[in-house]
């Protein structure tokens, strides 16, 4: 909650997306609930909650001093009685300590701080109506929702689990069979006396949840997760059209390629998550440190690192609302990684890095991922995600966000108390034939882009890209100048 005790707190106040600044005078000048309030209220409940200051007015400046309201009393009685009116606002989310009378320089300042509404709660809206009365929060201004945003809103207010829904006219046919029968056979590997993996596989995908009959309606067939994680991209853009995956390598800043690395559906495989997930998984990890370290007397090649980043890719596969206009993707780059997922968090940020309470989107996607040992049990994924990660050292930031589209970003950084531990590496091969190739070429002609010493050594650039990453941790090589039009510069040893 904001703290306001000073004149000088007022005075450095700015209006942004959780702070709203209103006169609140009145008629009379002795103050009165102004209407535009209301709008605000829903904006901060649709968004991340915030405070609105009665009793303040905004110079020309843009600068803030108390003008102070006079008859509180009066303003106070409207709020509540406007809180419980249902033609009014649909939801009162106040209790008395969230509004309060703060005196300044003898001059009263009514602080209403409004919490973000919960999942159950939102939209929270006016007139009665939800289409044309929800309102969020964008920078300093209250925006009305449009109604695709609204629908989507309501529809998680309804519903817990978004992937079991019966897709009417989708079979098995749809199926990708080689990607159901490899999920099969990794159930095989994780649990060998497993009864399920004596079942043919329509009885198979039913005890998944792949596959549903409701009792209710009768309906039976696919269900919404079983098309996502083994169907065929062209049913699956057909029954989810803003369905997207999407891993990129990128480069250092500066340099001219945009991505070293990707896998998007592109015709040549499945497009389901279960291959995005494995072709991915391999990618995110490939360049990690491994710790000579023994279990009894087998070597163990996992870290906390690894399980990190391998629980942070199923965390985003079974979160995200496949609804949302944004994609899910997956970023590697040489400062870290990004993982993002369509729709923003059912949970409030720190509970969810505390742990403890789990409200997944997709709890049959979900469930299907434990089942071959991969995520977490119900509210224990993110923090043990950072639990390994920043005990190795790395910086780890989680938000949500509804600009340009919905969506919610976990952000996994290298920092330098990290490096060691973390940073890829590189072979001894590589560091001994091929960035000492790498320097002569440059030594003679310090111009060459990556894409040009890629076709003079005959390797992919992903490679070429691995061991200027190395030079430049080594401090042998840096970057002079902008990508394009800049040149490399060699540092004596």
């Amino acid at each position: 909650m904001l703290e306001i005790t000073t004149l000088d707190d007022i005075a450095a106040l700015r209006e942004n997306f959780e702070v709203e600044c209103k006169l609140a005078a009145g008629k009379d000048g002795k103050g009165e609930l102004p209407k535009d309030f209301w709008e605000t209220y829903s904006a901060f409940a649709n968004s991340y909650g915030g405070d609105i200051l009665l009793g303040v007015r905004e110079k020309k400046n843009h600068q803030f001093e108390v003008a102070g309201v006079e008859d509180t009393v009066k303003v106070l009685n409207d709020l509540w009685t406007s809180l419980n009116n249902p033609q009014k606002v649909s939801a009162n989310l106040l209790t008395e300590s969230l509004v309060q009378v703060l005196k300044i320089e003898g001059l009263a300042v009514v602080r209403v701080h409004v919490p973000r509404a919960a999942r159950k709660q939102q939209p929270v809206y006016l007139r009665g109506n939800p289409l044309t009365g929800t309102y969020r929060r964008l920078n300093s201004s209250d925006c009305l929702a449009d109604e695709e945003t609204v629908r989507r809103m309501l529809a998680e207010q309804v519903e817990d689990v978004r992937d079991n829904h019966i897709l009417s006219g989708y079979g098995l046919g749809e199926l990708d069979l080689d990607s159901l029968h490899s999920y099969r056979n990794m159930l095989s590997a994780h649990k060998p006396d497993h009864p399920w993996t004596a079942l043919d596989d329509l009885l198979f995908l039913r005890s998944l949840g792949g596959w549903r009959h409701d009792r209710t309606s009768g309906a039976e067939g696919l269900t919404v997760a079983g098309l996502l994680m083994f169907g065929q991209w062209p049913a699956i853009q057909e029954a989810v059209p803003y369905y997207f995956v999407d891993y990129q390598e990128q480069p250092e800043a500066g340099t001219e390629t945009r991505w070293l690395d990707r896998v998007v559906p592109d015709g040549t495989w499945s497009g389901n998550l279960f291959d995005f997930y494995r072709r991915v998984v391999r990618k995110v990890v490939a360049d990690l440190k491994v710790p000579f370290a023994l279990k009894g007397d087998v070597r163990q090649d996992d870290t906390p690192v690894h399980r990190a980043l391998r629980e942070a890719l199923v965390n985003s596969l079974v979160h995200a609302d496949y609804t949302g206009r944004a994609s899910v993707q997956v970023i590697k780059q040489p400062q870290g990684f990004i993982f993002r997922n369509p729709g923003r968090m059912r949970v409030p940020v720190e509970t969810a890095l505390q742990g403890g309470e789990s409200d997944c989107r997709n709890r049959t996607l979900h469930q299907m991922f434990l089942m071959i040992g991969l995520g977490e049990r119900a509210g224990s994924g993110l923090p043990k995600i950072r639990q390994g990660w920043e005990r190795a050292g790395g910086g780890l930031h989680l938000g949500d966000t509804f600009e340009p589209y919905e969506q919610t970003r976990l952000e996994m950084t290298w920092t330098e108390s990290a490096n060691e531990e973390l940073t890829p590496k590189m072979t001894g091969k590589m560091t001994g034939k091929m960035t000492g190739k790498i320097l002569e070429l440059l030594n003679v002609t310090p111009t060459l882009t990556i894409p040009a010493l890629a076709v003079k050594l005959g390797k992919s650039e992903s490679t070429i890209e691995r061991a200027i990453r190395e030079l430049r941790q080594l401090k042998r090589l840096k970057r002079v100048g902008p990508a394009k039009g800049g040149y490399w510069e060699i540092v004596d040893d």
